[in-house]
């Protein structure tokens, strides 16, 4: 019998290198640290899409809030009418020159008949436009999070109550009734032979859309938080003593932030879309407040004389909804990284 040789027989030794280098790889170097909101920002961060989409967001905003500042330095405002007064407009009321009167000194033209600066009326009407998006986005998502939250985890009669008020909000044909009860709410508070107050039309904007956009939302999180509520570390909470506010401000919002933010980045272009709308329906802002819908629909009355116009408003609106929408997906598959496009 042949004995063992002293490779066979020598005891394997594991040392700390050995282990390290075993348990450690390349693709999870460093993940057991990380917060998921540093996971998910990573994830965004290889997003080219959504990386690219949040630029042109942002400047959109940056030049919403900054819009008096450009204008100053323009040196030209939203509201004088240049064309009229420096003889620049023609016997048909169109500006003078090609391409609606684009020169050094008005960059995107004059408006026809009236001759205001088209680029300042553009800069003032993405404020106007974005503000009023915003203060909608943020006041239904408040509601819908609330209402939400508290049907799904009170129960009951609440929920039951709050679920009807949702289904019959839901139920309502949104768009027709902005067009026919707008003009309803603004008669309650302005004689018909006075000029509506912007401020009022304003109120009266951010109110009834935000009354009829915070359902879908209280909804979706109704539905999370029946599933939420009846999971061990909700339990656990209940058992230790915990109130009901501790529990869904500790508990339940930390696992509803995902559907909340993709719900907001959903909203708010969708928002600046159904204000447009209302504009240029004539319900909604009017002239000569700078809006985009207000813009959009005194430029359809000219496309076929001055389309360029048309589009400066037009392409600016469809450049930052497409932005905000693949934002949105983006921020979706930054937080869920199961879902993928």
């Amino acid at each position: 019998m042949t004995p063992p040789t002293s490779s066979a027989a020598a005891p394997l030794e594991v040392t700390d290198e050995t282990v390290e280098k075993t348990t450690s790889s390349p693709g999870s170097k460093g993940n057991e640290s990380r917060s998921p909101g540093q996971l998910a920002w990573r994830r965004f961060k290889r997003d080219r899409t959504g990386v690219i989409s949040a630029i042109i967001v942002i400047a959109f905003f940056v030049i919403a809030l900054a819009a008096p500042l450009i204008a100053k330095l323009y040196g030209k405002d939203p509201y004088t009418t240049y064309g009229m007064n420096n003889g620049l407009m023609a016997d048909n009321g169109l500006p003078i020159g090609a391409n609606g009167g684009i020169s050094s000194d008005y960059w995107f033209g004059l408006d026809p008949q009236l001759g205001r600066d088209v680029f300042t009326f553009l800069l003032y009407g993405i404020r106007n436009s974005l503000l009023i998006a915003t203060a909608i986005t943020i006041l239904a998502m408040l509601v819908g999070v609330v209402i939400g939250v508290t049907a799904g985890y009170v129960g009951g009669k609440t929920d039951w109550f709050l679920g009807r008020v949702i289904d019959i909000l839901l139920a309502f044909p949104q768009q027709l009734f902005f067009v026919a009860f707008t003009p309803v709410v603004l008669a309650l508070f302005v004689a018909p032979d006075e000029n509506t107050p912007t401020w009022l039309i304003v109120v009266s904007l951010v109110s009834l859309l935000t009354v009829f956009g915070w359902a879908s939302i209280a909804r979706l999180l109704r539905g999370q938080v029946l599933a939420l509520r009846e999971r061990e570390f909700v339990e656990a909470a209940k058992v230790t003593g915990a109130s009901p506010a501790r529990i869904i401000f500790k508990e339940l919002l930390p696992n509803l932030w995902t559907p909340i933010l993709i719900q907001g980045t959903l909203l708010l272009p969708t928002m600046v879309t159904t204000e447009a709308g209302l504009a240029f329906l004539g319900v909604g802002m009017s002239d000569p407040t700078p809006d985009w819908g207000v813009m959009i629909g005194y430029a359809a009355q000219f496309y076929q004389n001055d389309l360029t116009f048309l589009c400066f408003p037009g392409i600016a609106m469809v450049v930052f909804v497409l932005a905000f929408n693949l934002l949105g997906d983006s921020v979706r598959d930054a937080l869920d990284p199961k879902t993928k496009r």
